[in-house]
């Protein structure tokens, strides 16, 4: 037998790949394990599966017009004519297009990319032009891109163009382009109204808490409501100097549940003494023609309150038996005294704070000698015509606000007891379980 040494074998095999790589049927399949780019995807192939996608900018615009279903629509025929399957339609309803933070819009761009790895996989995505795709400029090119990574393509029904292509391409971003200018020439338009109607008194948002608003064209009525009542109260107590956390307890126990934190910025909201301050305002303040809940006067005291820091302070509960401590000071010294009491004895005796001074008073012979002062005190007889008239008027001025207080909560309680009778009938009626009726009924209750 005949033996092939392993320098002639491998002589051999580099003899063959040469002549294999030499022939011109071979090519140069030899050498692609050499390739250092990167190497292009293949793009799947196309289907005919499409979805519909459809949108309005307001509520408006949803509820008094024709505009979703005409979208839809003309989407429809298109995908007929065109021999495509329409899988699902999005949308329906109104959103900006100025973001793509869109519900609809992500819920659509979800599905799509989920069916890419499905046999319902999605080719198109047919929209009636290319402002309802998006008017965001950049950003929709990019989405528009990526999808188009995916093998999946936007279709504009009455802007068609061939977006594999160059030129076709070019259209089509530029379409979304000019989609944001519009948008934005819309916007500068629209601000411009609102400045203008902001200078002229009118509110352009929803009332803050404590107004009912209605909006019919050029005409606004704004008008003060329950809430807003007891929000008038607020802004006296506070005028008074009560903190906030005590307004906040005080409003809920007439029908009011606010927190402290969103109060304190009610307060400070101008717009409950007559004026408006909006961000269109660049910092101006101006006359409203909506109803003031206070006066002017009222609003800053109330907030002279607010900005006011509380000095830290400790409370220390007063001994009944011994009022007198901390208010009269020592004969000898000048201290303040202080009290104490002998327990074995249950008698009562003021002393000087000072160490080294030796003052010490019984409390009764302590009191009578206050007593005996206080007698020597008397008011001047022309004053007690005058002192009569103000204490009167300090009365019915807190008797008064006692009544408003009393009314809000018989209001309040009338509201709660009618709510129980609903949820009672509700739940004789198998409307809701019992778990949700003594959770409901045991809160109006108390």
């Amino acid at each position: 037998m005949r033996t092939v040494q392993p320098e002639t074998q491998s002589r051999n095999l580099s003899q063959k790949t040469l002549n294999t790589v030499e022939s011109p049927d071979s090519g140069f399949q030899i050498f692609e394990q050499f390739y250092s780019g990167t190497r292009s995807i293949v793009p799947k192939s196309r289907t005919n599966h499409c979805v519909i996608y459809t949108r309005v900018s307001t509520k408006e615009q949803a509820d008094n017009n024709m505009s979703l279903e005409t979208q839809k629509r003309y989407c429809e025929k298109y995908a007929e004519r065109s021999s495509l399957s329409v899988i699902q339609s999005f949308g329906g309803t109104y959103e900006s297009a100025k973001t793509d933070e869109r519900k609809e819009f992500k819920r659509m761009l979800d599905f799509v990319k989920r069916q890419q790895h499905s046999a319902g996989r999605i080719s198109y995505i047919i929209v009636y032009s290319a402002d309802r795709f998006s008017r965001s400029g950049a950003n929709a090119i990019y989405i528009a891109s990526e999808l188009k990574k995916q093998g999946i393509s936007v279709i504009s029904v009455t802007q068609p163009t061939d977006s594999h292509s160059a030129s076709g391409n070019l259209q089509q971003n530029i379409q979304f382009i000019f989609s944001e200018y519009d948008n934005q020439l819309r916007r500068e338009k629209c601000l411009t109204g609102t400045k203008e109607r902001l200078l002229q008194g009118y509110w352009v948002t929803k009332a803050p808490l404590g107004y009912d608003q209605v909006t019919k064209g050029q005409t606004q009525v704004i008008t003060v409501n329950k809430e807003g009542e007891l929000l008038r109260k607020a802004f006296e107590w506070k005028a008074e100097g009560l903190m906030t956390t005590e307004i906040v307890v005080k409003l809920s126990r007439i029908g009011l549940r606010v927190t402290t934190k969103r109060l304190s910025a009610l307060f400070r909201n101008v717009f409950y003494c007559g004026l408006l301050s909006h961000n269109l305002l660049e910092g101006k303040v101006v006359e409203g023609r909506h109803p003031a809940l206070i006066d002017k006067e009222t609003f800053l005291r109330a907030n002279e309150v607010l900005q006011t820091k509380r000095p830290d302070f400790k409370a220390t509960p007063e001994e009944e038996l011994l009022p007198l401590k901390r208010f009269v000071k020592c004969g000898t010294c000048g201290t303040t005294m202080v009290g104490y009491e002998v327990k074995k004895k249950h008698l009562h005796y003021y002393k000087c704070n000072k160490t080294g001074c030796k003052t010490n008073k019984s409390a009764v012979q302590m009191h009578e000698t206050f007593k005996a002062l206080l007698k020597t005190y008397q008011i001047n007889p022309k004053l007690i015509a005058p002192l009569e008239l103000a204490l009167k008027d300090t009365f019915q001025t807190l008797q008064k606000q006692d009544q408003g207080n009393t009314k809000a909560l018989k209001d309040h309680r009338a509201e709660l007891t009618k709510k129980l009778e609903q949820i009672e009938e509700r739940f004789v009626l198998a409307e809701i379980t019992r778990e949700l009726y003594e959770k409901f009924s045991g809160k109006f209750r108390d």
